[in-house]
């Protein structure tokens, strides 16, 4: 049992979706700095000095009662919050990484599409009977039709 399983982990689809999964992982982290740290600012400020991810509504006091100044002591007042401005910034994270994923994976199919094209084909088709027939050949050798060049 312990020589399948290392021959499934060892295979190349596993281990290229582990380092994925990792890279992946890496790659959120950046994706959630850059919204928090470099688009956020600018958009809150545009909107009037207002940082999203300290947006939050109350829907039952802590310990302390509120008005609380941040999401910080909100939570460590033990209030119940409803924290949209967090869930706003995920949302942009999210529409970031999905249209980075989305560039990735339409120029990897431009890449595969000149690839195709490059590719000459050996064979063509018989009008007559639709068989396989090789490009250079004038003869069907299924139907004998005359094959136009």
């Amino acid at each position: 049992m312990f020589k399948e399983f290392k021959e499934f982990a060892m295979r190349g689809n596993v281990v290229d979706m582990a380092v994925g999964i990792v890279i992946g992982a890496a790659f959120g982290g950046i994706v959630n700095s850059f919204v928090s740290d470099v688009i956020m600012p600018p958009v809150g400020l545009f909107l009037g000095s207002v940082d999203f991810s300290s947006l939050f509504l109350v829907l039952k006091e802590g310990k302390v009662a509120g008005p609380y100044e941040s999401l910080a002591t909100a939570k460590a007042a033990g209030a119940v919050t409803l924290n949209y401005g967090v869930f706003f910034n995920t949302i942009i994270s999210f529409l970031i990484i999905t249209f980075a994923v989305f560039l990735l994976i339409r120029n990897i199919n431009r890449m595969k599409k000149k690839e195709d094209a490059a590719a000459v084909p050996t064979t063509k088709e018989c009008p007559y009977c639709l068989s396989a027939v090789p490009v250079k050949a004038v003869r069907c050798p299924h139907c004998t039709s005359e094959l136009k060049q």
